[in-house]
């Protein structure tokens, strides 16, 4: 393995890292109807347990509702059933043929409890960069001790990774921000 192998996985790992808490956050709820909202709820479809996204069609047809319509009509209660189990908290609204969730506006102690989940996300995902760090640091320093890199590649190497790392970390924090401020707007 040589320097480039180790920064293009380390970035590449930092960049999967961006993109779950992308997925984290499209799971917190923020008052204004979203897809992703009920992207991860799978319901019991004839045995297996499927996402929604898979047997129904979702759309926002406005910033409060969210409405999903099965290509199957007996996939409505199944899918109901899975909303309602959900850690959401909404209420589905059924009419046999489509299933409408309307999205009520949070409230000041919810809009706070969000704040602190998304909080705990970002720094989740600040903990994974730093293993990342950690780990890309360990095999610098292993090519060091091989004999295959020198020590002046060794302390630049280092201190490439940890720009990198300050950089994956400031966009964690500018996504966090974006979203905190997204939950507290009215």
């Amino acid at each position: 393995m040589d320097l480039d192998t180790v920064f293009l996985e380390t970035e590449e790992r930092m960049e999967k890292t961006i993109e779950s808490l992308k997925k984290d956050f499209g799971k917190l709820r923020t008052g204004r109807a979203s897809a992703s909202l009920v992207d991860s709820i799978k319901a019991d479809y004839y045995g297996t347990m499927t996402a929604i996204s898979q047997m129904a069609t979702i759309a926002i047809p406005d910033s409060r509702t969210i409405t999903i319509q099965p290509w199957d009509r007996g996939g409505v209660g199944v899918i109901e059933k899975a909303i309602m189990k959900s850690d959401l908290g909404l209420t589905p609204v059924n009419d046999g043929r489509i299933i409408r969730i309307a999205i009520p506006p949070l409230t000041e102690e919810r809009r706070k409890e969000l704040t602190k989940i998304s909080r705990k996300y970002g720094e989740e995902a600040k903990i994974s960069l730093r293993n990342i760090r950690r780990d890309a640091n360990e095999t610098i320093k292993k090519l060091e001790k091989d004999k295959e890199i020198t020590e002046d590649d060794l302390k630049k190497s280092i201190e490439n990774i940890q720009k990198l790392t300050d950089k994956y970390v400031g966009l964690v924090d500018q996504r966090c921000a974006a979203k905190e401020k997204e939950i507290m707007e009215i």
